[in-house]
Order: C-alpha cells, then structure tokens, then sequence
C-alpha cells in the first residue's frame, strides 16, 4: 500500500471500553452532582487513581458552564469515556460563542482559576464546536501510556479540534442532545 493509500484509509475508531453521559439542569447543585457522579464511575471502572482528579475536573468544568454558557432551562451535558488509552470527559454547553480562555486571576478574586487546574491535572484539554453549543474536554492518559495528571497544555489533535486555545465557532444556541443509551 503506498502512502497516499494509507493517508487516504480512515483509522477505525477507538475502542470505548465505558461511557456515560448526563444532562444537568443549570443550578449550582448539578454541579456537585456531576462531580460526585463522574468520581463514583471512574472508580467503579477501576481508575480509581484517577477519581479526584477526573472529579474536579468534570467540577471545574461544569462550573464554567454554569456561569459562562447556560441560561434559564439551557442543559449542560457530562460525558465520560473510557478507551484502552485514555478517559475523556466533556462538559457541553449551548453557548458555542463563549469559549473559555485560561487567564491569570488577581490574589483577591474568587474565580479564574478553573482553566488552569484543568490544565494541570489533564494531559490535555481543548474545546470542540457543536451543531449547538460547544465541548470542553479533558484527557487522562491511561493504561501503559501514563496515570494521568502530567498537566498538558493544549495542541491541536487529530480531529482539527482546538486545545486549550480561543477559537470562534458561528453555531446557534441550544440545549445539549440528549445521552443516547447512558447508564444511570
């Protein structure tokens, strides 16, 4: 097979060990739900090492959604993955103009900092855009590659989406789908 052959084969996607997915109403307890949840399930697919920081990350996550992306009855999604490499969760929001943007927060304010935990306790993280809204994710390293927490900083990754970098997407607002054949 030549090169331009092998460029032309689409890679078969990877293999999705578990998933779950939510949809969250826009309160502040939803939050705390999300965290508790994505910790519980990653430890019952056996990570727990990684339970913590998947947890706050997921909190850190939902929060901005919170604040920044959701109004009155506009759903924030959760979804987490379990692949043989990684584990991914994503936080969606119907705000796909909003995308967030790690910054320096003074000593004395109260917020600012989320993005840049989730950056150091993710190997990577980035946004993706939607038909509504927007994806944040993050990504744990797992298996023999890694334990997750090596702090990356962004990139861009195979799908064209942008890591940890400001991008403009001209999408409608709206709810987040529904979890296709999410567990409880």
């Amino acid at each position: 097979m030549s090169a331009a052959q092998e460029a032309a084969t689409p890679k078969p996607e990877p293999v999705v060990l578990r998933e779950d997915c939510l949809n969250y109403t826009p309160t502040a307890g939803s939050v705390s739900l999300a965290r508790h949840r994505t910790a519980r399930l990653v430890t019952e697919w056996g990570r727990a090492e990684l339970a913590w920081s998947v947890g706050l990350t997921v909190s850190e996550l939902a929060t901005n959604a919170l604040l920044h992306a959701c109004a009155r009855n506009q759903l924030f999604q959760v979804r987490i993955t379990l692949r043989p490499r990684s584990l991914r969760v994503e936080v969606s929001d119907p705000r796909g103009e909003r995308l967030p943007s790690p910054r320096a927060a003074d000593e004395d304010e109260c917020f600012g900092r989320g993005l840049l935990i989730v950056a150091q306790l993710a190997d990577r993280w980035g946004t993706e855009p939607r038909t509504a809204g927007k994806t944040v994710f993050a990504e744990f390293a797992v298996g023999a590659g890694g334990t997750g927490g090596t702090g990356g900083t962004g990139g861009t990754d195979s799908t064209g989406s942008t890591a940890g970098a400001d991008r403009t997407y001209d999408t409608d607002a709206g709810p987040p789908p529904p979890c296709a054949g999410a567990s409880a």
